[in-house]
């Protein structure tokens, strides 16, 4: 196997500090050895200094430092603040390596990584511009019971191995609100199907790729399909250098937490995966101008074994995530299952729906999980209250164990939150072992026991030797802001006590000079706080009210909304900024002592990374249980059978008055190729899809909508079911029917559940039914389940060559609509056995349209003329039949010794019954063949 080019040597990239694209936007543009792509980058999700990890901020409601300046990366702190100056390395950093405006590559340091402009979709507004650099802080959390808000932070790195090794494909990925970085090697063929799924299921925000991979003229297939599929994404391209595997196993080594560090040994000799998580860090470390703390990370290595594999067209199709008609609803599977009280719960519920699991040992102790909290309703309703009450767990730990290189306000500041943050969520670890300690359970057991880590205890002990007892968090900038003062003891820093006794005098000033003003006015005044103005003035009252009708002139800044005014005076601004300047010096100072205390716990912080898996893996476990409570669901088991009794489509419930139409569902090894006819708007559509989501369901852990379910683990899960055209590729409908039937028959295998609605309709009728027969035929080489829905009625009498076939329909009435004269079909949206025995309902449909009746009368003798022709070739033998109720009897026998749980007496009775519709089969046949002879 060949390895990626690898240098001796990777020297670092000098890092400067961070700044807002407002401050960037101004004066000439640094050319920083990377060259960036088109589009612009949305900010990294660190924590603002007040909004908590998993919650939103109104839009008024913003962090009290949001309205100081952010410095361009030369200037060195701010003015005013206390923090070291370290301008002079800028400079100095900038005078030797970097040039403004766009440098020419001799005068850029060979060193630096390069980034290749590569273009992106024509529509991006962005198209000509560089992306901005990521700041420090800022993040701005997106609600956990909406999909179409989740907002990507996720980096990847992807590599190729050259040579004999083209097709080995090593990933790296980081989620920058979630300090985890996720590994993964794995050979792909050709089609790069199984890089093309990983990416789609990450979402992410940047991909980073070697430059030999995008030469122009010359660029690799992989990065072709990549930007093709990816067109919003953003590429940046490095030197391959920079993917360096010795250098990837140093980051390992040194950043990974002790209690994954077994991940050395399974990566060792993973050369891709390695070169990929060094180009990564490198890039994070450049991008976010900071560095992970050492032994901080936890890093895990994941095959393509563990999962099932869901592709992004079958998502889209199944309406996993996102609902095809309003992106903004939530009438998917995720709407019908989320009911996650968490951030980290909710992505979690995302990953797993689009990852199902394969093991059956995890998902049984899963399901044993869901059923106790569903018997059990004080440990239901107690741990949800707990649960309900943690913040991001992930993104806290990732903020904190994250070292600025450059300390500014905003760092200071967030540094200050986050502590509070760490406090709240440790000192909620004793009620969640309370919830948890009677549980039965394996796994809630072991999660109880994960909680039992004295270290817990032992940073929760230092943090309150200097913070107070009673700092928490709380909703609201001002109160975040006055928390945040007052949160290191008083006696430990005497400045720090005289700064916040100044700060309170300020603040009683501002309250005494507004009352002042509402006496001198003889106005409603009150003191309002945002943190974008500060203080300011807020008065509610009718306009007529007013001298004038309008407001005196020393207020300045006027605002109103309906009856309430805004409004500010000269001097409530010069009493803000002095408020400001004794805020920044608090900060300062408890800065400080946040850091040395900081530096005491590091060494304990790694237990949070269970406390983060325990609770978002309770939360989901949580929704799955709230979500039986509202319908009826079962407990799934797990065979080689697929077994639904009186099953019902989860979403179409949710959007439903009545509860849909129930039917059953039984395929088999021996009888695993179905496929299903009717007329237009049966059901068979929605049937399809029901199938899959029940699967899917089974596979995560959750129950099932159903009286009775059984499931075979589903390896891949593959469907056909749009019939759009696709303007982007320049696909007509039956070009991206071929391309989308491809893809399953390249990767399809005997675990796969393969759902195929109404192939070939794109094209003639001739082509049609060919086409489908002979995929048909490949599938049936396979021991797949597969569901394959057609009007092409032709092709239900493939049943005579294969055995393993087996013919259903859905049913429909025919009514007297007596206002016409005329037949109408009334839909029932039941299943049953055999072929359909409506014929012609295209022409039936027609005829009730207000197509003219002569056309509707030729159409229907040239149809039954062809009809005709075509049944003449299909007549059964009676050795087929023979041959086919001895492999029936054969399969059931099969299949019965590998599941059957009946006692002696009800075997014996099912055996007996199997004899008999055995013999019965031979008149049957026999009657056939006379049939034939005449």
């Amino acid at each position: 196997m060949l390895r990626p080019e690898m240098s001796s040597s990777s020297p670092s990239v000098p890092v400067v500090s961070s700044s807002s694209a407002g401050a960037r936007s101004q004066g000439p543009r640094y050319s920083f050895g990377f060259r960036e792509t088109s589009g612009s980058r949305s900010s990294a999700p660190a924590f603002s200094a007040s909004t908590p990890p998993g919650t939103s901020g109104a839009a008024g409601d913003q962090s009290s430092s949001s309205s100081l300046p952010r410095l361009p990366p030369s200037a060195g702190p701010a003015r005013g603040s206390f923090f070291g100056n370290k301008r002079s390395y800028a400079e100095n950093t900038f005078a030797s390596n970097f040039t403004f405006g766009t440098s020419s590559s001799s005068v850029r340091d060979s060193n630096y990584p390069q980034m290749l402009k590569t273009p992106l979709s024509v529509g991006n507004p962005q198209g000509s511009g560089y992306k901005s650099w990521t700041p420090q802080v800022g993040y701005s959390a997106t609600s956990s019971s909406a999909v179409s808000a989740h907002s990507s932070s996720v980096i990847v790195a992807v590599v190729e191995g050259r040579g004999l090794a083209r097709g080995e494909i090593g990933m790296a990925s980081i989620d920058l609100k979630s300090p985890q970085i996720i590994l993964s090697q794995f050979a792909d063929n050709t089609t790069y199907a199984k890089v093309i799924t990983k990416l789609k299921i990450l979402s992410p925000l940047e991909i980073i790729m070697s430059n030999t991979a995008c030469v122009v003229g010359n660029s690799t297939k992989l990065f072709t399909l990549i930007t093709e599929n990816f067109k919003n994404v953003n590429f940046t391209t490095i030197q391959r250098k920079y993917f360096n595997e010795t250098k990837g196993l140093e980051y390992i080594e040194q950043l990974c937490i002790a209690e994954f560090s077994t991940v050395l040994m399974e990566v060792q000799s993973k050369y891709y995966c390695l070169a990929a998580v060094a180009a990564l860090l490198k890039y994070v470390e450049f991008i976010q101008n900071s560095v992970y703390a050492p032994k901080s990370l936890k890093i895990c290595f994941q095959g393509s074994e563990q999962t099932a594999m869901i592709d992004s067209s079958s998502a889209q199709n199944l309406e996993l995530l996102i609902n095809n008609q309003d992106c903004r609803n939530n009438h998917t599977l995720f709407g019908v299952l989320n009911y996650t009280k968490t951030p980290g719960g909710s992505r979690r519920l995302r990953s797993n729906i689009l990852e199902p699991l394969v093991d059956i040992e995890t998902i049984n102790m899963r399901l044993d999980c869901v059923q106790e909290l569903l018997h059990d309703e004080e440990l239901f309703f107690g741990l949800q209250s707990v649960i309900s009450r943690f913040l991001d767990t992930e993104q806290l730990l990732s903020v904190l164990i994250q070292i600025p290189k450059q300390d500014t306000v905003n760092v200071a500041e967030s540094k200050i939150t986050n502590l509070i943050y760490l406090k709240h969520t440790l000192e909620l670890v004793d009620p969640l072992k309370i919830a948890l300690k009677n549980c039965d359970t394996p796994l809630l057991r072991a999660y109880y026991g994960s909680l039992e880590d004295k270290r817990f205890g032992i940073i929760l002990e230092k943090i309150k030797t200097v913070i107070n007892d009673d700092a928490r968090y709380m909703k609201g900038c001002l109160n975040m802001r006055t928390q945040k003062c007052y949160a290191v003891r008083s006696n430990i820093n005497e400045f720090l006590d005289i700064a916040r006794r100044t700060y309170t005098e300020i603040v009683d000033d501002i309250a005494g000079m507004i009352s002042q003003l509402a006496e001198k006015y003889s106005l409603p005044l009150r003191t309002s706080f945002s943190s974008a103005r500060g203080f300011f003035i807020q008065m509610t009252t009718d306009c007529t009210a007013l001298p004038d009708d309008q407001l005196p002139s020393e207020f300045i800044k006027i605002s109103k909304v309906k009856n309430s005014y805004s409004f500010t005076s000269a001097d409530l601004i010069k009493m803000n900024e002095r408020c400001q300047e004794s805020l920044r010096e608090i900060y300062h100072m408890t800065y400080m002592i946040v850091c040395k205390l900081l530096s005491e716990i590091y060494e304990h912080i790694h237990c949070l990374y269970k406390l983060s898996d325990t609770v978002s893996m309770l939360d989901m476990l949580l929704s799955f249980a709230h979500a039986c409570t509202l319908s009826d669901y079962v407990r799934p088991e797990f065979t080689d059978t697929l077994a639904i009794k009186q099953g019902w489509h989860p979403i179409l419930e949710k959007i439903s008055v009545e509860k849909p139409v129930a039917n059953n569902t039984y395929i088999t090894e021996g009888s695993n190729f179905l496929i299903i006819t009717g007329p237009n708007m049966s059901g068979k559509s929605t049937y399809l899809k029901q199938i899959a989501l029940c699967q899917i369901m089974a596979q995560i852990g959750s129950y099932v909508p159903a009286e009775y379910s059984s499931f075979r683990i589903a390896e891949q899960i593959f469907t056909r079911i749009s019939t759009d055209d696709d303007i982007e590729t320049n696909s007509s409908t039956f070009m991206k029917e071929m391309k989308e039937i491809a893809y399953i028959l390249h990767n399809a295998n005997d675990k796969s559940l393969i759902l195929i609605d109404e192939l070939g309709r794109g094209t003639n009728t001739e082509e049609g039914i060919g086409i489908c027969y002979a995929v048909c035929e490949h599938l049936l080489s396979l021991k797949a389940f597969t569901l394959f829905a057609t009007h092409f009625l032709e092709l239900c009498h493939i049943d005579v060559l294969y055995p393993n076939v087996e013919n259903m329909h859905f049913e429909v009435q025919h009514v007297k609509n007596t206002s016409r004269n005329k037949e109408a079909i009334l839909y029932t949206y039941k299943l049953s056995k055999g072929l359909t025995e409506e014929k012609n309902y295209g022409l039936k449909a027609a005829e009730v349209s207000s197509l003219p009746p002569s056309i509707v009368l030729d159409a229907k003798e040239i149809t039954t003329q062809i009809t005709r022709q075509i049944l003449q070739n299909q007549k059964s033998t009676p050795e087929m039949e023979r041959q086919r109720a001895v492999y029936h009897l054969a399969t059931r026998l099969v299949q019965t010794a590998r599941n059957s749980q009946l006692d002696a007496d009800s075997l014996r009775t099912y055996l007996s019954n199997l004899k008999k519709k055995y013999e019965a089969d031979f008149p049957k046949s026999e009657q056939v063949s006379g049939e034939t002879e005449q």
